[in-house]
């Protein structure tokens, strides 16, 4: 684990696997930078210097219980410092991000981020044009004394540990990205098979004015590890 220092001072965390080109991998809500291991060891074979970030409020990262330290986009700001930590110039890098890392990565590149690729997995249109239902239902699942369905979403929210003060706050954080026909940035949209949470991934790619879009096997918890996955992303990260 390596440390890098938010706009407002905070320590958050970050791995780094292999040596070349930099790709940035955002994971998921409740998860960390650990999720991506499996796909970021295949990439850093293939020649990716692969680093992880665990977001704000997740894994090794700071979580304060202060609602001050989550102003909106503020996901987006500690993306931001981590390319600035990393040195890395415009175009010489490429980001990706699975579930509420693709937010992460439309938010960065609606935020002025110029990668030379991107990619977005396990996300579609609903959820990046507005705060979805979702939402409420996510924080219900971090409450104690919230009864959750088994196998529901919110039940595998509440599986996943993690600080439930911190991860409430990170919800309210979510900034709505409605113009996505102004990112330009070559993007692969990936999307699960029976991911039904999802169904909405090809509207997303039709969205954006420079987009692929594609389908692997898995659902939304599943598809993430699929060799498909791994595969789709390095083809086209190695494109010209």
């Amino acid at each position: 684990m390596e440390n890098f220092r938010a706009g407002d001072g905070r320590e958050l965390a970050y791995r780094e696997l292999g040596r070349g080109r930099a790709l940035v991998l955002f994971h998921g809500f409740t998860g960390s930078g650990r999720d991506w291991l499996g796909p970021a060891a295949a990439l850093a074979d293939r020649g990716h210097r692969v680093i992880l970030p665990d977001l704000r409020g997740h894994g090794a990262s700071a979580a304060p219980h202060d609602p001050s330290a989550y102003p909106p986009d503020i996901l987006a700001d500690d993306g931001l410092a981590l390319l600035g930590h990393l040195g890395v110039e415009e175009g010489e890098y490429d980001l990706g991000g699975y579930s509420y890392g693709g937010r992460v990565v439309l938010r960065l590149l609606a935020r002025g981020a110029r990668p030379g690729r991107a990619i977005v997995a396990g996300q579609g249109l609903d959820a990046v044009q507005r705060t979805t239902s979702r939402t409420g239902t996510y924080h219900r699942a971090l409450t104690d004394g919230e009864p959750v369905e088994p196998g529901s979403p919110a039940y595998w929210l509440r599986q996943g540990g993690g600080d439930p003060v911190a991860l409430r706050h990170v919800l309210g954080t979510h900034v709505p990205t409605p113009d996505l026909h102004r990112i330009t940035t070559p993007t692969l949209v990936l999307v699960g098979d029976e991911d039904d949470g999802h169904a909405t991934a090809d509207a997303l790619a039709a969205a954006l004015p420079d987009s692929r879009f594609a389908r692997v096997p898995g659902d939304h918890f599943t598809a993430m590890s699929s060799p498909e996955l791994t595969d789709a992303m390095a083809e086209f990260l190695a494109q010209a």
